[in-house]
């Protein structure tokens, strides 16, 4: 395929570098800043442009891989002359942004990135929609190039899936944040607490998360997590999220009763 990366960030770094490696020709990247098209154009042997009147109208694919915020003014200025297939990556956006083009699509990969940390590709989820057969089965088949977890999946199932990531991976992190300044405030490493992170990650790997659910809340403890609470009271927030989750929790396995 050739293939035009619209945008130059964490997703535009990682897709393109696959698909180049699958032996795709990135034709252009494109970015506001030059100077960040051309950084990656560079790694991709590909032409660096930031004046979107510049794209080439006959690659295969262009594929916007930029922040949810930017797609509704990008795809609205996006020219009409464009033939190949144009397709979002997004979770959160619906493939109706994209509908003014006669061939349009989503490759939504289940993942987290960062340009500093290599991924293996082939492990992650790549969730496919396109507005016709024709253009699920191209936008699928290039996918499978790079993940052996490729599923269709409509625009209502990857906003659930979207939002799904962001409680496992954003919200986790953030208190894994609120983890580690604890422990600071205290004179603790936070190394003291990675292996229960891994072990609980790696539970859930095989079993239902509320099956494997430890903790004074799935207990009903109510003493503990009163002591826990008071000793939060230099932090308020701390304070609401630990009995918002502890409520969760308790409530959960309740349901589950």
């Amino acid at each position: 395929m050739n293939i035009v990366l619209i945008g130059s960030g964490n997703i535009a770094t990682h897709l393109g570098k696959a698909f180049a490696n699958a032996g795709h020709h990135i034709a252009q990247v494109y970015s506001r800043t030059l100077a960040n098209a051309d950084a990656l154009a560079n790694v991709l042997s590909a032409q660096a442009i930031d004046n979107l009147d510049d794209l080439i109208s006959d690659a295969d694919l262009y594929l916007l891989a930029v922040s949810d915020s930017a797609l509704p003014e990008l795809a609205g200025k996006l020219p009409s002359k464009l033939n190949g297939i144009i397709a979002h990556c997004s979770g959160a956006t619906n493939i109706s942004i994209l509908q003014h083009f006669q061939n349009h699509g989503v490759i939504y990969p289940v993942q987290s990135f960062s340009k500093s940390k290599a991924l293996d590709l082939s492990r992650t989820p790549f969730g496919i929609e396109g507005n016709q057969p024709e253009v699920l089965q191209k936008l699928s088949a290039l996918a499978q190039q790079l993940s052996d977890k490729v599923f269709p999946c409509d625009s209502s199932q990857r906003l659930a899936l979207h939002v799904s990531a962001v409680f496992a991976n954003n919200f986790s992190n953030a208190l894994f944040q609120v983890s580690y300044e604890l422990l600071q405030e205290h004179n603790l490493s936070f190394d003291l607490i990675r292996p229960i992170i891994q072990e609980t990650a790696e539970k859930t790997q095989n079993h239902e998360p509320s099956q494997v659910q430890t903790g004074p809340a799935v207990r009903n403890d109510q003493t503990t997590m009163l002591t826990h609470f008071n000793f939060l009271s230099p932090h308020p927030d701390w304070q609401l999220i630990y009995q918002k989750i502890s409520d969760l929790i308790i409530k959960t396995r309740e349901n589950k009763s």
